[in-house]
């Protein structure tokens, strides 16, 4: 099995070069949700989850690459739970992090960090209403 160690580099690899809506390294984005899961008592397939969580997503990795590697199968489940799927509605894509187990505490750390004011204060004021908006119909759907 892949250390937290190993997980934390493959990301940090897979994402090299993107960025996010700020401009910051994407890599910044990933170390704080993983800090976040550890924070709110994760385990350690959670925080491995954490660092992958938007791999997928992303194209930085692929689905096939994730079901080959070596983590666990609650880790990977965590994972594509919290990919979001072409044409899926915000309720649909909700619903698989409720019914994954593991995948919600996830999510609450990835949408802290995404709704963190000091973060969206660098936006442009459409960007951050229309995300601040978007988070907080997520964390609804969430129950959060």
């Amino acid at each position: 099995m892949l250390t937290l160690t190993e997980v934390e580099a493959l990301a940090r690899a897979a994402h090299e070069g993107q960025t996010d809506k700020a401009g910051r390294p994407y890599a910044e984005h990933l170390a704080a949700v993983a800090a976040g899961v550890r924070a709110l008592g994760g385990d350690s397939e959670q925080i491995a989850a954490a660092w992958l969580h938007d791999a997928v997503e992303d194209d930085a990795l692929s689905e096939r690459w994730l079901e080959e590697a070596a983590l666990s199968r609650r880790t990977k489940d965590i994972v594509l739970a919290v990919t979001k799927r072409a044409g899926e509605t915000p309720r649909a894509y909700a619903g698989r992090i409720l019914a994954t187990p593991g995948a919600l505490l996830v999510k609450r750390a990835d949408l802290a960090h995404n709704a963190d004011p000091a973060r969206l204060a660098v936006l442009d004021e459409a960007t951050r209403v229309r995300l601040t908006e978007k988070y907080a119909r997520m964390r609804a759907l969430l129950g959060l």
